[in-house]
């Protein structure tokens, strides 16, 4: 979903006096969460790079649809499951008209009004995508509409969604088998039809590209916001399935992204506590390491050190992340809670630091999963050591959240400027998996590239954006940090 740009050029050594007023203004609204909340919506948020579909998906949406596809509410666990609607079930569409079933469903598909007793919050999150409503083809590009329609309206330029998974090679996993030989296994799987199986993933997102275009109205209307918001699928391996289950979805996860740009990377999902992944993490990092051997090009961003002491024995927390950045080659963590509880962590500190790896933060769910938050937090850690970070989503359809709330819990918390934001921002984009080369020269955002330098349009420098799609959209980015802080300085659009 790439799209065309108007070439109007605005150059940020222009805009300095303009970005000191609006540092000014912002240090105001700062002082009232709710001026604070406004002026952070229409600020522009470049990308939300940690986002997970269904976890994305508010419980009235699910709720609805689950209501005109005739399931069933169970009385029990209130989770959405097919019919018939037995004695303890009940038709979901009760809930169109009940209000007390709809909110008891609600509660139960998300952290609304969660409070801790016998169940933690942990589990609570956890539990509620078993509730969701099972997988409804017929539905996946009405909720992804929802998603992007959602980003759209937080002023975010690009989406990298987990939208896929690995499941659908799971039966040649179990063909294979796996007795610890990387190649060997390899090998069977490639026997047994993987590659055939990856062409069919490309040919499912065919289809959930076409559902999600239709439920956005983009054949009407190309130009809308939701239209116009650049996405790509990433991809997952989930970790709490047995060894053979493992490494055949990461090997379809490297094929498929290695082939079809629509993916952007992959990453590894479910609960980083689970006993198999507890078990199994060095193992399931070595098979990582193996397939990015045979393609060493496709993105890598793991789920790593969303843990808290007491979650897992002590020694669960000191070498995820490290073995995440080093086995695994990710390029950016997910969540990263637990680095200072990790061997040497001010040594990976530096390492992640010498590679610009780059931490997705994900401060409601931290919150609400590991009960992290405030200043037991590694937030400002990172930034106190140089390592790069960007704030997102994870599951803000579950967590009652969106990508405003989290950048106003942040500045809340951690007292940032404007100036922080930008860079936060601007760290989305240039840590994301767009293709193509920067439009800066270096993280420091202040020089871009060397064919963009000048006060005039340059052809040069056009055709550097045309043909690198990374550039591109940073280079629109800094065209909408101008055109939004002209408006804040008093000057007119």
């Amino acid at each position: 979903m790439m799209r065309e740009f108007a070439w109007v050029f605005l150059f940020p050594p222009l805009l300095a006096a303009q970005s000191s007023a609006v540092e000014r203004h912002f240090a105001e609204v700062r002082k009232s969460p709710p001026e604070l909340y406004a002026f952070l919506l229409r600020m522009p948020k470049g990308a939300d790079l940690h986002n997970h579909l269904t976890g994305a998906v508010y419980a009235e949406n699910y709720l609805h649809s689950a209501a005109e596809d005739g399931l069933c509410v169970d009385l029990k666990t209130f989770a959405l499951v097919p019919p018939p609607c037995g004695e303890n079930s009940i038709d979901a569409a009760r809930a169109e008209t009940n209000a007390t079933l709809a909110e008891q469903v609600i509660d139960n598909l998300s952290m609304r009004n969660f409070v801790a007793g016998r169940e933690t919050g942990h589990d609570h999150f956890f539990a509620t995508f078993g509730k969701f409503g099972g997988n409804r083809p017929n539905r996946r590009g009405e909720l992804f509409a929802e998603v992007i329609r959602r980003a759209a309206a937080q002023n975010e330029s690009y989406l990298e969604l987990m939208s896929i998974n690995g499941n659908p090679v799971n039966a040649l996993g179990t063909q294979a088998g796996f007795d610890g030989n990387f190649e060997s296994t390899k090998d069977k799987l490639m026997a047994n039809g993987l590659a055939v199986a990856v062409k069919q993933m490309s040919a499912t997102i065919d289809e959930l590209d076409a559902s999600t275009r239709v439920a956005l109205g983009c054949d009407a209307k190309p130009e809308s916001a939701p239209c116009r918001l650049a996405v790509r699928h990433m991809y997952q391996v989930l970790r709490e399935a047995p060894k053979e289950h493992i490494f055949a979805q990461i090997l379809a996860g490297l094929m498929l992204a290695s082939s079809d740009s629509r993916v952007a990377g992959i990453n590894f999902v479910q609960p980083e506590d689970g006993p198999t992944s507890m078990r199994d993490y060095h193992l399931q990092m070595q098979m990582l390491e193996y397939g990015k051997r045979l393609y060493p090009n496709v993105h890598v961003s793991l789920h790593a050190g969303e843990l808290a002491p007491g979650m897992v024995p002590p020694d669960g927390l000191r070498f995820h992340i490290r073995e995440a950045v080093e086995l695994g080659h990710a390029e950016r963590i997910g969540h990263g809670v637990s680095v200072m509880y990790e061997d040497d962590a001010e040594g990976l500190l530096a390492l992640m630091k010498q590679r610009n790896v780059l931490v997705e933060i994900n401060l409601t769910s931290n919150d609400q999963i590991l009960g992290i938050r405030g200043r037991d937090h590694p937030f400002a850690t990172y930034r106190k050591y140089g390592v790069p970070v960007a704030l997102s989503t994870d599951d803000e359809g579950v967590a009652r959240s969106h990508l405003t709330e989290e950048y106003q819990r942040a500045v809340l918390t951690y007292g940032l400027t404007y100036g922080d934001l930008k860079e936060i921002v601007r760290n989305s984009l240039e840590f994301s998996f767009l293709p193509g080369a920067s439009y800066w020269r270096n993280h420091a955002y202040q020089k871009p590239n060397a064919v963009c330098v000048g006060r005039t349009q340059n052809r040069a420098c056009r055709a550097f954006l045309e043909v690198n799609d990374k550039a591109r959209y940073q280079w629109e980015l800094e065209q909408r940090f101008a055109a939004f802080e002209r408006t804040l300085s008093g000057k007119r659009p």
